[in-house]
């Protein structure tokens, strides 16, 4: 076999123009178009790199922002049930505070009460004495309102003290006496008798008639008063009475 060296040269320069032909308009526009399109699909995934920091960056923020909210929430719950708490515990004690007013007015009230009846009840107590006494009164004798009733007079008299005596009747002064109805001559003279013995020296008397005493003699003096009297004893009774209510 023969080779055309002539041939296979021209095919060799064919093959080589061939070759520049293609690297010039094929290979070079085909490599630029690929470049550019690396190029634009790089900036795609940096601009999608991009959209999804951003996009995990706004997702971050939205939870940051329901956690803050939430909180918030957590914190306008936990102050408005403090607040209803301590409300109510303001009207727990103003209530406890005025059931003790009104309880403690009511029980002023019942005392307050109870002391009037005790009052009405002792009043009307003394008014049925003083009715009683002065009903039996009048079946006795007139001399039995005075009669007896002088002899206590006198040691009540007697036992003032010695200064308070000493005063009493002073330059001839009227001993000032309260009878309940007026007295007979016999009487009276039988009161300044006893009277001056108590004092140790004579007396005179000025009689004033009192009807409220039921019975018994009283002085009025200056230095003191002297009681021996039916009256006083019912006063003095009803009085420890209403010391041991």
């Amino acid at each position: 076999m023969q080779i055309d060296w002539w041939t296979l040269g021209l095919q060799a320069v064919n093959l080589l123009v061939l070759l520049w032909i293609l690297k010039r308009f094929l290979f070079k526009p085909v490599a630029a178009i690929i470049a550019a399109r690396q190029a634009e699909a790089a900036r795609v995934l940096d601009e999608a790199a991009t959209a999804r920091d951003a996009a995990t960056a706004d997702r971050n923020a939205a939870q940051d922002e329901r956690k803050r909210q939430e909180e918030q929430r957590q914190a306008a719950i936990q102050s408005a049930t403090a607040e209803a708490e301590a409300a109510a515990a303001a009207r727990m004690t103003a209530a406890r505070h005025e059931v003790d007013s009104l309880r403690s007015e009511a029980a002023a009230r019942i005392a307050e009460e109870r002391k009037r009846l005790r009052h009405a009840d002792r009043s009307a107590a003394e008014q049925l004495a003083l009715d009683i006494a002065t009903r039996l009164l009048d079946r006795l004798p007139p001399a039995a309102r005075v009669a007896g009733f002088t002899a206590g007079l006198a040691e009540a008299l007697a036992a003032l003290p010695p200064a308070t005596r000493d005063n009493i009747g002073r330059d001839g002064a009227a001993l000032r006496l309260r009878a309940p109805r007026p007295l007979e001559a016999a009487e009276r003279a039988d009161c300044a008798g006893q009277l001056s013995a108590a004092l140790g020296r004579p007396v005179t008397l000025a009689v004033d008639v009192d009807p409220s005493l039921l019975a018994g003699l009283e002085l009025d003096l200056p230095e003191a008063i002297v009681r021996n009297s039916l009256k006083a004893d019912l006063a003095r009774i009803a009085e420890e009475l209403a010391g041991h209510e």
